[in-house]
């Protein structure tokens, strides 16, 4: 289902938050499926989780059907045709039909898929959550779509702290590496269709 109403642009996750509530009360179709899509160190993550926690709703993450890195050259990891999005869109239809689905498990230290996992239905909201929540094989899935943006210093500054804490197994200087040269020109390449496509756009400063 398409929403009738235009673009809202609104002004930090919680009014974001709260706008997706409001549409999700509005919006007829259950459960509802929400993609949730930003560059990197948007806080797209976060906004996700909150509706998560909030809301009862489960999450599925674009970053699941990243390509194994040692199978793609380094400046195309994150194209969207090397991601399997065509099973990510078959995992909705099972989410939305049956309640569950088994998603894949891509592991941020080898960078590579470590097997799969079950997702389950949990209340009325399904969030498609990354960079490629809103590409052409998922947005026609989707009730409702949701951009987060941020500057790109803000951005990299999160990523930064992420790094330093050693979540993710990069390490700061070569996470700076893929930030500059991989993610950044990849994401700018699209991010005017992105916008296009979305129902609500989130200034997360």
């Amino acid at each position: 289902m398409e929403p009738a109403e235009p673009t809202r642009r609104l002004s930090g996750l919680d009014e974001g938050v709260a706008e997706i509530r409001r549409r999700a009360r509005e919006i007829a179709r259950k459960p509802l499926v929400v993609g949730i899509t930003g560059a990197v160190g948007s806080g797209k993550s976060t906004l996700a989780s909150r509706l998560v926690h909030s809301h009862g709703a489960c999450l599925v993450p674009t970053d699941a059907y990243l390509p194994d890195y040692d199978q793609v050259p380094e400046l195309e990891r994150d194209l969207p045709h090397h991601a399997d999005l065509d099973l990510l869109a078959r995992n909705i239809d099972n989410l939305r039909s049956a309640g569950r689905t088994l998603i894949p498990v891509w592991s941020f230290h080898s960078h590579r898929r470590e097997g799969t996992r079950e997702v389950t239905l949990q209340g009325t909201i399904i969030v498609i959550e990354g960079i490629h929540a809103l590409d052409d094989r998922v947005h026609e899935h989707l009730d409702l779509r949701v951009l987060v943006e941020a500057p790109q210093e803000i951005r990299w500054a999160r990523w930064e702290r992420i790094e330093s804490s050693g979540e993710r197994g990069w390490g700061v200087e070569r996470a700076r590496d893929h930030f500059d040269r991989v993610a950044e020109p990849t994401y700018a390449a699209r991010a005017e269709r992105i916008r296009q496509l979305a129902d609500i756009i989130v200034l997360n400063t």
